[in-house]
């Protein structure tokens, strides 16, 4: 068995550990093929091989296009009861720096992201679930595409995911490099943000450089609208609440035509916030200021604002319930029942719509931070983010009368 360190009890923990080096292996197979949303053809293809070969009763594919569930009963059946766990699949459209045996051999794709080892603790919890069955109910286990900004979570629902596996809850977690091997986070309620997306299209009037009297400045209405929008949060967000906007990107003229300034220019930013009482506040402010400030400048101002993830938010029952099940696991030192939310987002967030359920954070350790490079997931937390998902379906459904 590897190293693993940190200590971590249990059954589950025990028995996922003694295949630990059959996840890594297929971990590193994961990381050296990586596929962008909806493209998962070998990812789910490995998937399928390895909940058939851990005996699972039930293997479907092609729910949200790539999407694969993996359906494991329990000993015994009276509870009726149905808990899903998801893992996402997909990898994102950036090139590796690392050098070791595993890493990716597509340019330009990559698991920045550490899905890869999301995807190999749900199988790792498939097997030791189909291996022991000591529940009363039924495990689903959602493998997702396209989570990377393609909401696939919100495309298997469409496709029927919840009407064909009724879960009363479903839960997911995700590594986190800034919590040490060995750790476990959540809070009782919002655990990630909302993602919105904005694109300002600016129109005024180009003309020479040398005459910026006979135009009308797109650049100047875009540097005024740049700076107005940070007062949004600052003036308009009760200091107790979060948000955040920012500009990410501006196109306007050409870098090679120094003296010509253009007609026409493009702002595209995120907002992040947690309330949709300030997300809805947030967006009639920012149009309002774009047409107003453009307006001044005799310049028009076009937003369209697209709300792409909602809030992650876990409700309180599951996620008390989650932390008791990590503490058994890690202890309760180890355990952060009051995580910090994060202002990314998650398309989790889409099943947490659909049905109660916790996010949880896996501490992984100080390396590379997500979507860097340079980051890989840490395999030594492969057992225990199997044990939790495993742990969560047997104490979720415990078998009366023992085991």
């Amino acid at each position: 068995m590897q190293n693993l360190q940190y200590k971590a009890g249990g059954r589950a923990f025990a028995q996922i550990a003694q295949f630990h080096p059959e996840l890594t292996a297929l971990r590193r197979d994961l990381h050296a093929h990586p596929e962008l949303g909806f493209e998962e053809v070998y990812t789910s293809a490995r998937v399928r091989e390895a909940l058939r070969a851990a005996g699972v009763d039930e293997v479907h594919e092609g729910i949200g296009r790539t999407g694969v569930v993996g359906v494991v009963r329990g000993r015994g059946r009276s509870s009726g009861q149905m808990v899903g766990l998801r893992a996402d699949m997909d990898a994102l459209p950036m090139a590796e720096h690392n050098d070791f045996a595993w890493r990716s051999c597509k340019s330009g794709l990559m698991h920045g992201c550490g899905h890869d080892g999301h995807t190999t603790m749900l199988v790792g919890a498939a097997r030791y679930l189909a291996a022991t069955r000591r529940f009363d109910g039924t495990a689903v286990l959602i493998f997702q595409p396209g989570e990377e900004g393609m909401g696939g979570a919100r495309v298997m629902i469409e496709d029927g995911l919840f009407e064909r596996f009724p879960v009363q809850s479903v839960f997911a977690m995700h590594n986190w490099p800034a919590m040490k091997p060995g750790t476990i986070g959540l809070n009782e309620g919002a655990m990630m943000a909302a993602a919105d997306r904005i694109t300002i299209e600016i129109t005024g009037r180009g003309g020479h450089g040398a005459h910026p009297y006979q135009t009308v400045d797109v650049v100047l209405v875009a540097a005024h609208i740049t700076t107005a929008l940070q007062s949004i949060v600052a003036r308009n967000v009760r200091a107790i609440d979060s948000a955040v906007i920012s500009v990410c990107a501006m196109r306007a003229g050409e870098l090679g035509a120094f003296s010509v300034m253009p007609g026409e220019a493009t702002l595209v930013g995120t907002v992040r916030s947690f309330s949709p009482k300030v997300q809805d506040m947030m967006e009639a402010r920012i149009k309002d200021l774009c047409s107003a400030i453009a307006l001044g400048f005799g310049a028009t101002a076009t937003v369209r604002y697209e709300r792409i993830y909602p809030a992650t938010i876990n409700t309180a029952s599951e996620a008390r319930f989650a932390a008791g099940v990590a503490e058994q696991l890690v202890g309760a030192e180890s355990v952060v029942r009051n995580l910090e939310p994060s202002m990314g987002a998650e398309d989790f967030s889409f099943m947490l719509q659909a049905k109660p359920g916790a996010y949880l954070r896996l501490g992984q350790g100080n390396g590379a931070a997500l979507h860097n490079s340079r980051y890989d997931f840490n395999d030594a937390v492969l057992p225990l983010g199997a044990a939790l998902h495993a742990s969560l379906v047997e104490q979720a459904m415990p078998l009366t009368g023992g085991v």
